[in-house]
């Protein structure tokens, strides 16, 4: 009784274990380890269902309730006093780039079950349940596109039409998806999707801004919208040595051109068009033939969605202007428009950090994330925290202890804020 009564006059911030945390980070970074220090843990890839399977079974052992959808979303469950209410959620992703870090996604996850584990070690209760989820493939290295299951969960995409995504392989996320849940199982929850109360997503920035103003805290007010495309140039392939230029098809030729024309659309003298040609292949790949097919992936974004729409609608005309006598073939992957997130949820961040003597910041995210989709479900928003010289997407990403667990009390205490209401 007395563990009670304490736990009734402290914050939930005041269970968050810093090295708890941190140790939960480095067993968690270990798997998919890269020479370099950092992670390469694809969904569901065998490597992601390691990483299920360890948080499954911490998850386990502190009696929280687990479950699978059909798209592969991983729900970690801590009752409320009400077991009818509406859930609040929290979380992000375990899967990673091909040379991503320690802490991209893996934090707001283990964010999220360190505040449940926080809240067991106190003894303290929410009139809601809160849920950790793990997004299944946010990241789209592996499938594209990405935020895949949050997408699903949202009805922004159909399950049929994102279970028959296939990789480079031809590997489909139905079949990559059951080899993970053989290799990790838990139970299934029937359908995709379900009401939830609100939701709030811990993450590391992506950018230098925290770090440059000496912020410990982003308070995340919107998220630029994103479109992403494919682009095939077929050509014809042909003797380097023996075939002249006049009489070329050559793919490679008309996809670097088609690349310099987008580059030239989307000059912004203000810098706020995000435009990058992520993945560049080249077939048949051999010195001496002139190559016959190029894909090159797109990912264009801008917090302003008139922009999207007028820039983006015009690739594909711009790519067939400068095919070269090539056939080219722009496919719309996907189309996110720019989120504005609850004003509700951005005060209790804000609330939250002043309280604990937080120094934070208001500020818009440039990359994209789960949070983008659930926004239109419940009041939703997002924690930032400092990542060194804002590099992500990279081994070399880092973070520190002490940001990383006050980002996690700030988390804390407005999820209970909202579990209470």
């Amino acid at each position: 009784m007395a563990v009670v009564t304490r736990a009734r006059n402290m914050r939930a911030s005041d269970g968050v274990r810093e090295d708890r945390l941190w140790r939960r980070h480095m067993e968690m970074g270990a798997i998919g380890a890269t020479p370099k220090g950092g992670v390469n843990r694809q969904a569901l890839s065998p490597e992601d269902a390691k990483a299920r399977a360890l948080l499954m079974s911490w998850a386990k052992a502190r009696g929280f309730g687990v479950a699978v959808d059909a798209i592969g979303n991983l729900f970690i469950r801590r009752e409320g006093t009400d077991p009818a209410a509406r859930p609040i959620l929290t979380g992000s992703h375990l899967d990673t780039q091909p040379t991503g870090g320690k802490f991209d996604g893996a934090y707001g996850v283990l964010a999220g079950f360190e505040v449940l584990e926080a809240l067991d070690d106190m003894g303290q209760q929410t009139r809601r349940p809160i849920e950790l989820v793990v997004w299944m493939n946010e990241e789209g290295s592996r499938f594209q596109p990405g935020t895949v299951g949050s997408s699903v969960f949202a009805g922004s995409h159909g399950l049929n039409e994102m279970l028959a995504v296939a990789d480079r392989a031809g590997v489909s996320v139905r079949d990559a998806l059951a080899q993970t849940l053989a290799a990790a199982p838990a139970p299934l929850r029937p359908g995709v999707g379900f009401p939830i109360d609100g939701y709030i997503e811990a993450h590391i920035e992506q950018g230098p801004r925290l770090e440059a103003t000496g912020k410990t805290i982003g308070v995340v007010t919107s998220v630029q919208g994103s479109r992403r495309f494919t682009i095939d140039v077929l050509g014809e392939e042909a003797h380097a040595g023996t075939t002249p230029l006049r009489a070329r098809k050559d793919a490679l030729s008309a996809a670097v051109s088609i690349v310099s024309a987008l580059e030239r659309l989307m000059h912004d003298d203000t810098d706020t068009i995000r435009f990058t040609v992520g993945r560049f292949e080249v077939f048949p790949g051999s010195p001496n033939t002139v190559p016959g097919k190029v894909h090159f992936t797109i990912d264009f974004r801008h917090p302003d969605g008139a922009v999207l729409r007028r820039l983006g609608d015009q690739i594909a005309t711009v790519a067939a202007a400068h095919a070269k006598g090539c056939a080219v073939t722009v496919t719309d992957l996907s189309y996110v428009e720019p989120t504005v997130f609850a004003p509700e949820v951005i005060d209790l961040v804000r609330v939250s950090a002043d309280a604990l003597g937080l120094p934070h910041m208001d500020m818009p995210s440039g990359a994209g994330h789960d949070a983008m989709h659930i926004n239109a479900l419940c009041p939703t928003g997002m924690v930032f925290v400092p990542c060194l010289r804002g590099v992500s997407h990279n081994e070399a990403e880092s973070a520190t202890p002490s940001d990383l667990a006050a980002g996690c009390r700030v988390l804390a205490d407005a999820l209970v804020a909202l579990a209470n209401r």
